[in-house]
């Protein structure tokens, strides 16, 4: 008969390797969580001001917790509040920009990682490190800005309330910043207006021209920087990630705030009132004052009514 322990230990080798593959899938490390952090929560649990003071951009921020502490216990899974955000156990559920949430296997292979004690990362790469978590692509000079660049502005600073299970329960009047869609939306009335910045009540709104500023948790407000570009971005036409402008959605409603100054203008805009235009309360230059009205096609605003408002 022939000799067998060649092919007995060619298996042996074989099935000692697979149960090597099952232990690793078995037992996730850091780096098997790591990118469903950076795409789904760094956005908002990164910089200066993250919500509860929850910073997600590595391990040890994530092992530090909240302010009202730790997020992940080592061994259990179902106690872990991070896993109880995750499934909607506790509210709001996260990440805030869903639905879509984490999938049933990306919410398990949480679990898997707490359970089996919140193995550490492997070492990352340098081009990974330097890469920075949660880095918003910077507008070269000479580029348009698209919604690529302020994207992880409104997911870290806006939707946390502006999103379907936000911190304050459903969105606020019901508008959404939690994708380029939601953003541009105008079925109730035009929000951003592409092309006028100085005619779209979001920018108003982070710009304090119309009450109450935004975001509702400042001060601080974005900075100037984080303005400047959300206002370009606007100007330029709103462009969605891959650069392609938005089209004026002429004819839908606005509702802005503002001083008026001479000449029916709101602040830097220019309005156009006509003989259907309802004048309430006599407004004067210097008055705080509230106009609805509709968009013409070349995003100037036909004022439908105006009148005084306290700040």
């Amino acid at each position: 008969m022939p000799d067998n322990a060649p092919r007995k230990l060619a298996i042996t080798l074989v099935l000692a390797l697979l149960a090597g593959l099952q232990g690793t899938a078995a037992e996730p490390t850091y780096s098997d969580i790591a990118p469903i952090l950076q795409n789904r929560c760094v956005l908002c649990h990164a910089g200066p001001q993250p919500p509860l003071g929850l910073r997600l951009e590595n391990l040890a921020q994530l092992l530090k917790g909240s302010q009202r502490g730790p997020v992940v216990q080592a061994g259990d899974p179902a106690g872990s509040e991070l896993i109880k955000r995750l499934k909607g156990i506790s509210q709001p559920r996260m990440p805030l920009s869903g639905p879509p949430f984490l999938s049933a296997a990306e919410i398990d292979l949480f679990e898997r990682w707490i359970a089996a004690g919140l193995k550490p990362a492997v070492a990352p790469r340098a081009t990974d490190a330097a890469a920075g978590p949660g880095a918003a692509p910077a507008a070269t000079p000479g580029t348009m800005p698209n919604y690529s660049h302020v994207e992880a502005i409104f997911a870290r600073r806006c939707a946390k309330c502006h999103s379907p299970h936000g911190l304050m329960g459903a969105a606020p009047e019901g508008y959404l910043l939690s994708s380029y869609a939601t953003t541009l939306a105008y079925a109730d009335r035009a929000r951003v207006v592409p092309g006028s910045a100085d005619a779209s009540e979001l920018v108003r709104r982070i710009r304090g021209q119309s009450r109450p500023r935004m975001p509702y948790d400042g001060p601080p407000f974005l900075d100037e920087t984080e303005i400047s570009l959300i206002v370009d971005w606007v100007n330029q036409g709103a462009r969605d990630a891959q650069g392609k402008p938005a089209p004026v959605p002429s004819g839908a409603k606005v509702r802005l705030q503002g001083t008026l100054g001479a000449n029916w203008r709101l602040d830097t805009l220019p309005l156009k009132i006509d003989a259907k235009t309802r004048i309430d309360h006599s407004p004067q230059a210097g008055d705080y004052v509230q106009v609805r009205g509709r968009l013409m096609r070349d995003g100037s605003v036909l004022v439908e009514r105006i009148r005084p408002r306290s700040r």
